[in-house]
């Protein structure tokens, strides 16, 4: 079984919670060798950026990305966030690689919109890399970081990227580990199943904006995309990784619909 895990930069953002969260993937690795970890670390990006006086701009949950913004993403993305997470899996026994979309055409990327500068939309996915990580025994580690076959590099919302990553890869399991438990209703309850149209009226409805409307749409582009099972799960959660894999009933499984 393919498994696509990918974690907000909430799940990153001390070495005690990346030790926490690092010893649960290693278990996981562990136990299903064919493992991909897709990371973003919006949380850390502002905080680089609000310490030299950048103002973080977002349009429809996407942060808008000028030449100065691409740059402090690769510092931070493809830099301190990718090989703190790397480190920390490899304190925990994993082999881990730490690699962006850029390697090896991982995810090729397209302007997206004009308005949000070099903001990156997925277009395909070479899953060779992966394979031939996972086939060595190591696990591939993935900062949300794009390009194109001309050399331009593009800021991909982390959403997306583990979704072209999961299709091209093939994978049974799309695990979002967020800091939320689930995807919620408009009274605020956790909805346990969600369906592409019903997620589509939270967005309608305007009951899911921002980042949870471009997870939304991530899910959506999963499952139609032929990934067999996405779920949106609270990271923090206690042993989260191991009961999604054991398919308990958390957060918000999307189904087909």
């Amino acid at each position: 079984m393919k498994i696509l895990i990918k974690l907000g930069g909430t799940l990153l953002d001390t070495p005690e919670i990346r030790a926490a969260m690092a010893a649960q993937i290693a278990e996981a690795f562990r136990n299903y060798p064919r493992t991909t970890v897709v990371h973003g670390g919006g949380k850390q990006m502002t905080r680089f950026l609000a310490e030299r006086n950048v103002e973080s701009r977002f349009v429809d949950g996407l942060r808008v990305t000028t030449s100065e913004v691409l740059d402090a993403v690769l510092k931070v993305f493809a830099g301190s966030v990718n090989h703190q997470l790397v480190a920390s899996l490899v304190a925990a026994g994993v082999p881990a690689v730490g690699l962006t979309g850029v390697d090896a055409y991982l995810c090729e990327a397209e302007p997206l919109r004009d308005d949000l500068g070099h903001v990156g939309k997925p277009v395909r996915s070479n899953p060779a890399v992966l394979d031939t990580l996972n086939g060595g025994g190591f696990l591939p580690v993935v900062a949300c970081v794009g390009g194109d076959r001309n050399g331009r590099i593009y800021n991909v919302n982390a959403d997306q990227m583990a979704v072209s990553c999961a299709a091209g890869f093939g994978a049974s399991k799309l695990l979002f580990l967020t800091d939320v438990d689930g995807v919620k209703g408009a009274g605020g309850e956790v909805i346990a199943t969600l369906t592409v149209a019903e997620a589509q009226k939270l967005i309608s409805d305007g009951v899911a904006t921002g980042g949870m409307q471009a997870k939304l749409d991530a899910a959506a582009g999963a499952l139609k995309a032929g990934v067999g099972e996405v779920i949106i799960a609270p990271g923090a959660a206690p042993g989260i990784v191991a009961r999604l894999l054991r398919t308990e009933p958390v957060g918000t499984r999307f189904v087909s619909g």
